[in-house]
């Protein structure tokens, strides 16, 4: 129709009004704080206090604190290198576990759970609402040498001797990853999944498409965006998570950049060096969010 707008785009002062809160929200909450701590990366140690003096200006920035993060990741004195590593290594692990819990409760609650489906999805979320430290520490109840989990597996006659789960084990953090953050990944996914008409699965069996055929030529393309949507959701917060391991390992042979980052900003003299590794953080992590909003964009012009 002539005249007629792109979707998904509003003309004139409207338009612009509706995106004032979006943007006024990043500028507070994302922009300032970031742009906070590059000043106290960039900024000096106080000679006397031995605090950070942050440098507002940025013509006073210096660059001390990135080439010391970088002189440090890899040769004889790398140790912040393997933490990277371990940290990717987690994390990617994690998502794995995540997107093969998250894609078939998603399935299941989108083609059969019909009018309970609400229901259903408020059952699978309800527990995340209790505090994420709360839950946490469950974990440690139930994964301790007298807990639960090793009083049935000694019960079952499984192993002879209590099972050390918190000592410093990374499959126990990436099992505390997965239960921490699978339902962000549950309900974009799901939301994908909904959204596909169920026409279409029908028109591929009836042109001899058997359900393994169905599933990869019709609902895993179209479920795409909702699988980048999943992932960016919750690979983000992994990166940046040191509590999960704090309390399921605390071993210094399980640390992740969150820890790291932690751990220099409880020391005063260190601020400018997590600064320097928050940015590295958010700087790795802009090139998923990068091909996400890519694939989001191809996706909205070829629908």
């Amino acid at each position: 129709m002539k005249g007629a707008l792109p979707r998904g785009r509003t003309r004139g002062p409207l338009g612009v009004t509706l995106t004032l809160p979006g943007v006024a929200w990043l500028v507070v909450f994302f922009l300032v704080p970031l742009y906070v701590v590059a000043c106290i990366s960039t900024g000096s140690v106080d000679p006397v206090f031995r605090s950070v003096v942050p440098a507002w200006n940025p013509q006073d920035w210096r660059t001390d604190q990135f080439a010391y993060v970088l002189s440090r990741l890899t040769g004889p004195d790398g140790f912040f290198g393997p933490v990277m590593v371990r940290t990717v290594v987690y994390v990617l692990l994690a998502v794995a576990g995540c997107l093969l819990i998250a894609y078939p409760v998603a399935w299941f609650v989108a083609r059969h759970c019909g009018r309970r489906r609400g229901i259903v999805l408020a059952l699978i979320v309800a527990p995340f609402w209790i505090s994420y430290m709360m839950r946490m520490l469950a974990w440690v109840n139930l994964l301790a040498d007298d807990g639960l989990v090793n009083r049935v597996l000694g019960g079952l006659g499984l192993v002879p001797d209590p099972v050390t789960f918190l000592s410093g084990r990374p499959s126990t953090v990436v099992l505390g990853l997965v239960y921490g953050y699978v339902p962000y990944m549950i309900l974009p996914m799901y939301a994908a999944l909904d959204r596909i008409n169920p026409a279409l699965l029908e028109a591929a069996r009836d042109l001899g498409a058997g359900r393994f055929e169905t599933f990869r030529r019709v609902v895993l393309p179209m479920s795409v965006p909702g699988v980048l949507a999943g992932l960016v959701l919750v690979a983000l917060p992994m990166t940046g998570d040191y509590f999960t391991n704090d309390l399921l390992s605390a071993s210094p042979s399980t640390a992740m950049l969150g820890n790291l980052i932690n751990t220099s900003v409880a020391n005063p003299t260190q601020a400018g060096q997590a600064g320097a590794l928050v940015l590295v953080l958010v700087l790795a992590m802009a090139v998923p969010m990068l091909l996400y909003v890519r694939a989001s964009v191809r996706s909205d012009l070829a629908s």
